[in-house]
């Protein structure tokens, strides 16, 4: 996200994030990726990422919450129930770590309590105004720190696990909110 809280500009763009690519940095995106059985994505990420070359989830359960029609383009699963029925069915399919990407979709995730981990990637750019990550409608929660690392573009990496208002999660599958 921007400096400011910005995830993308008004109109959906994400150009302003060619500010730290750089070749060969992820940031650390692989390593952590090659973790994650399934991803969910909201469905405006999800139409960013249909309009790049590639499909960058390749082998991983994806699911996008939508409720607008969709076709499948690489085997994705269209739902549009609560975030909770959502991780009880990737629970019951064996799913254990989750990686959750999109402002509306991290919104709703954290607002059930079922997200475990929180990473974001601030990027050193003001936007002014935009699609925000944090709206109104989450509850106060206290996070806990675990890492931090700064990056020669001036990314910087906040990686926090969520605090104790977080609910009980026996059956469900860890949740893991992203966004840069």
């Amino acid at each position: 996200m921007s400096i400011d809280g910005y995830i993308a500009r008004r109109d959906g763009s994400i150009d302003w994030l060619s500010a730290v690519e750089r070749e060969g940095e992820d940031y650390g995106y692989k390593k952590f990726i090659d973790t994650v059985d399934t991803v969910v994505l909201g469905r405006n990420t999800y139409d960013v990422i249909l309009r790049s070359n590639e499909w960058p989830f390749e082998g991983k359960r994806c699911v996008v919450l939508t409720h607008r029609p969709a076709s499948s383009r690489h085997g994705e699963k269209f739902f549009s129930g609560k975030p909770e029925a959502l991780l009880e069915q990737l629970g019951k399919a064996g799913c254990r770590h989750v990686y959750i990407d999109g402002g509306t979709a991290i919104r709703g995730f954290l607002a059930t309590g079922f997200v475990d981990h929180l990473t974001v990637s601030v990027v050193p750019m003001v936007l002014g105004s935009g699609i925000p990550l944090f709206a109104e409608g989450i509850s106060e929660r206290s996070l806990v720190l675990e890492e931090s690392r700064a990056f020669s573009t001036g990314l910087m990496r906040l990686r926090y696990r969520m605090g104790t208002q977080s609910r009980e999660r026996r059956a469900t599958p860890t949740a893991h909110a992203s966004r840069r």
